[in-house]
């Protein structure tokens, strides 16, 4: 049974904009660290944004910062990342990635990361 899944992409203009959810199998709170990636078209996978659940901190990629956020749904067992202002280089997979061990490392660091979801398609076009 997968952890993590991922749902909410899909195709919207310039400047629209998207919420995405990743559904967990168990409560967020049990999780040390659950943060979203992105892959865009021929580039390396990033951190976008993550949240230390237990103390309720988020942080963000610069690239996204003041335009996305992050929410908990702990009654449903979700994580939504909240997409305003989309622009065309905000297209690609996006994945939700948990870490239920406090490996430690910085957020972005995709080693520190023992669960991931299958990921959701993001396409912004102008």
């Amino acid at each position: 049974q997968a952890q993590l899944v991922e749902s909410g992409g899909g195709s919207v203009r310039v400047g629209e904009s998207l919420r995405l959810s990743c559904t967990a199998s168990r409560d967020i709170g049990n999780y040390y660290l659950i943060s979203w990636f992105r892959q865009r078209p021929g580039l390396e996978r990033e951190g976008v944004a993550a949240l230390y659940t237990a103390i309720d901190t988020t942080h963000y990629a610069d690239s996204v910062g003041g335009r996305f956020s992050i929410t908990r749904d702990d009654a449903n067992h979700t994580l939504y990342l909240q997409m305003t202002s989309l622009k065309p280089s905000d297209s690609g997979m996006y994945y939700c990635a948990a870490d239920d061990r406090a490996y430690g490392g910085s957020w972005y660091l995709e080693q520190i990361y023992n669960h991931w979801g299958q990921g959701t398609q993001v396409t912004v076009s102008s």
